[in-house]
């Protein structure tokens, strides 16, 4: 079997989504406890980074991921193309791309209904 060449939207890894009770309080221990820096920092959307990593924890307060929604998030430079590659091979597309206010988005499943997302960078 040959090898496909990697997807460019795995390449580059983006967010793990951590449920916490209380967003300030996880981002003070991220950064004063394990030394993590504050990558960003809005309601409902503050990741921590090791330092040198380019991968995030997306701290989610109070809140549960949706049902098969596992919270990882995967970029690319062109979510129209991105997806139009998935569906040829494919792929359930569970929200095609859409347009939002803070970033470009679409969502796909795996054979056992694992949600993943994947936004424009």
């Amino acid at each position: 079997m040959a090898h496909r060449p990697i997807p460019a939207f795995m390449l580059k890894f983006e967010t793990v989504a951590v449920v916490v009770r209380d967003e300030k309080k996880a981002t003070k221990f991220w950064k004063d406890k394990v030394g993590f820096r504050v990558v960003t920092s809005f309601p409902h959307w503050v990741t921590v980074a090791a330092r040198g990593s380019n991968v995030r924890l997306h701290l989610c307060p109070d809140s549960r991921p949706e049902k098969g929604n596992t919270g990882f998030l995967f970029s690319t430079k062109d979510a129209k193309a991105e997806e139009a590659r998935l569906r040829k091979n494919g792929v359930k597309i569970s929200q095609a791309t859409k347009k939002e206010e803070w970033g470009t988005t679409l969502r796909f499943l795996d054979p056992d209904g694992n949600e993943f997302q994947v936004i424009e960078e």
